[in-house]
């Protein structure tokens, strides 16, 4: 046992970081998030997540368990088949490790309502069928119609995210594509220079006009102005000028008459949300 192991291992149960290890038979993203999103609801130091994916046997799940037995921990896991199911339940019985099944509880729901069994197909989330195929053409229309660079996608995008620099317009145009299939594409507002006129041609609930806190906004700028070198002379981060740029874009909205959302402190997967709901009204 190494000196941190041993030190750990002398610490009240209650005092040891419980470790999540999340265990599936395909990518073990689900497990991952569902971890997360309960973690959060914690303080920082508690327990951590390390994931276990591509199962391929019991032997290896038999494994597995073995060797979690050693330290203070969790099994959470989205196992579609049976026997992996039963093989890590009797394993870890044995061996006095918690687990959790996230996934087997509600296929057995869904079995029972709709009277049919479960395909026990491991994988079939991430399978290449039509619907990946329309995520992946959403992902490089984003690319290919990012900051304005090409205005013929106006015409073509579900929605259009308008913002100033740093409102986070591509990771959200991304983040739909990604995970709503939905075709993004994205013009930046900047002071002095007009927008697209093909803008004014759509249907104002296709626009999104992101808005931010401008001392917020001057964070971000800051940090992005000493990542890429940029000198001290600029205005890029100033904040009055910033005040001004935020006024300004608020005045394109209302010519535009488009739905607005703060994103100020919000999280991306927030965000795209918020459009995503709004899209769907």
């Amino acid at each position: 046992m190494s000196k941190p192991e041993a030190a750990e291992s002398k610490l009240p149960t209650s005092q040891r970081e419980l470790i999540i290890f999340t265990l599936s038979d395909s990518s073990g993203e689900t497990a991952a998030h569902v971890a997360q999103a309960a973690l959060v609801q914690f303080p920082p130091g508690f327990a951590s997540i390390y994931r276990l994916p591509q199962v391929r046997s019991c032997q290896q799940i038999s494994t597995l368990v073995r060797e979690i037995a050693t330290g203070r921990s969790l099994i959470a896991y989205t196992l579609v088949l049976p026997e992996y199911r039963e093989a890590l339940e009797e394993e870890a019985r044995k061996l006095h490790v918690p687990t959790l099944d996230l996934l087997g509880p509600l296929i057995t729901k869904i079995s029972t309502l709709t009277e049919s069994n479960p395909l026990s197909q491991p994988g079939r989330l991430h399978q290449l069928d039509e619907t990946y195929f329309r995520r992946m053409e959403a992902v490089n229309f984003a690319v290919r119609f990012d900051d304005g660079k090409n205005p013929d996608g106006i015409a073509q995008a579900d929605v259009i995210l308008v913002g100033l620099s740093r409102t986070s317009k591509t990771p959200n145009c991304m983040y739909l594509a990604q995970h709503y299939a939905l075709k993004a594409a994205n013009c930046p507002i900047v002071m002095g220079v007009d927008p697209p006129k093909a803008l004014f041609n759509v249907q104002a609930r296709k626009i999104i006009g992101l808005t931010i806190d401008p001392h917020l906004l001057q964070d971000l700028r800051s940090s992005r102005a000493q990542v890429i070198g940029m000198g001290g002379n600029t205005t890029y981060a100033d904040l009055d000028e910033i005040k001004v740029e935020v006024q300004y874009a608020k005045r394109i909205f209302r010519e535009l008459k488009c739905h607005v959302i703060d994103v100020s402190s919000k999280a991306i997967e927030e965000i795209s949300a918020e459009i995503f709901c709004f899209m769907r009204q």
